[in-house]
């Protein structure tokens, strides 16, 4: 399982720019909201945080097409269903790697975007916290829509039409947490619990599906 995680981490960074891509994607845009807007700095202050994670959703979702796609290319996607390691288990770790590839240095990048909003340290803070807690989650989304689509020649639009809708009460409920971190530590805690329950559940739940989805594209 180590050697397919750190396997997996380098491929996830090779293909396509890896996190390079998914940062400046991301930069891109919370770059444009202000043109938008106009330059009314405390607009941005408050509707910053739900940019900046609009923002890492939609690049988090670049390369989930890719999850699987490299091992249906070289036909080791056939040895992971006949390996003697559970496949939920091997779905698990590529989830982690691509997440730690990906996702993470979205959550690092988030501070700096947070002062280009205008944000203050209460609200970069939060929302970076919220992205830490809640961007796991739409990987393991994106592992069963990515499984779905891995025989199709270009899925990636397909993923992200299955992914998107399911992301959204991970989104609804990190901004929520964001917006009440704010105003106090007690109205954080009760969105940030669902925010941690949904990363939670769609952890047990994504490798399942992905793996059966994997399975049932095979067959």
């Amino acid at each position: 399982m180590t050697a397919l995680l750190l396997r997996d981490l380098k491929l996830s960074i090779r293909a396509g720019g890896g996190a390079l891509i998914g940062v400046l994607f991301f930069l891109t845009i919370v770059a444009v909201i202000p043109f938008g807007v106009g330059p009314d700095l405390a607009l941005l202050s408050r509707i910053g945080p739900a940019i900046v994670w609009i923002g890492a959703l939609l690049a988090a979702l670049l390369g989930l097409d890719r999850l699987f796609q490299a091992e249906r290319d070289d036909g080791s996607l056939d040895l992971m269903l006949m390996q003697e390691t559970p496949l939920v288990l091997t779905v698990l770790v590529k989830c982690l790697a691509h997440w730690v590839a990906t996702s993470l240095p979205l959550v690092i990048a988030s501070p700096l975007l947070g002062l280009f909003m205008n944000m203050s340290e209460t609200a970069i803070g939060a929302t970076m916290l919220t992205l830490l807690v809640g961007s796991p989650a739409i990987t393991f989304i994106g592992a069963v829509g990515a499984a779905v689509a891995v025989a199709l020649p270009r899925g990636g639009l397909l993923v992200s039409i299955l992914v998107l809708p399911l992301t959204i009460p991970v989104l609804i409920f990190g901004v929520s947490a964001t917006y009440a971190a704010v105003e106090g530590p007690s109205p954080f805690l009760p969105p940030f619990l669902i925010l941690m329950a949904l990363t939670l559940f769609f952890a047990v739940i994504g490798p399942v599906a992905a793996a059966l989805a994997l399975r049932h594209t095979s067959d």
